[in-house]
């Protein structure tokens, strides 16, 4: 296998370093007249701690990321891989009786 370009083994020492599963970390680089483009896969369990709160811990990479390709005169971008059987679905927030049910439930209590 070809040595790993300095970008490629930049993020593949960042995500590491974050995760629980540095084992299960893989990058792919490709290069096209875009730029470089770095695909990354991570194990599901450690994708919260790469996205970040609202995607701050992901934005910070790509800004460190475009750095490092500004220095090597190249355009750099990173994509993240969503693993197999991860859900994007949020967990619904809990919701409050209706009005009508929570005052029945009240007046049901005070009856003596």
């Amino acid at each position: 296998m070809a040595e790993k370009a300095h970008d490629q083994e930049f993020v593949e020492y960042i995500v590491k370093s974050l995760v629980d599963a540095p084992d299960k970390v893989k990058t792919n680089r490709t290069v096209d007249e875009m730029g470089v483009l770095i695909t990354l896969d991570v194990d599901a369990a450690d994708m919260g701690q790469i996205i970040g709160r609202q995607g701050q811990t992901a934005k910070a990479i790509r800004t460190l990321l475009k750095v490092v390709g500004a220095k090597n005169n190249a355009r750099v971008n990173l994509k993240i891989n969503e693993p197999e059987g991860s859900e994007r679905t949020r967990k619904p927030a809990a919701t409050a009786p209706k009005a009508e049910e929570a005052s029945s439930d009240v007046v049901e209590d005070l009856k003596l």
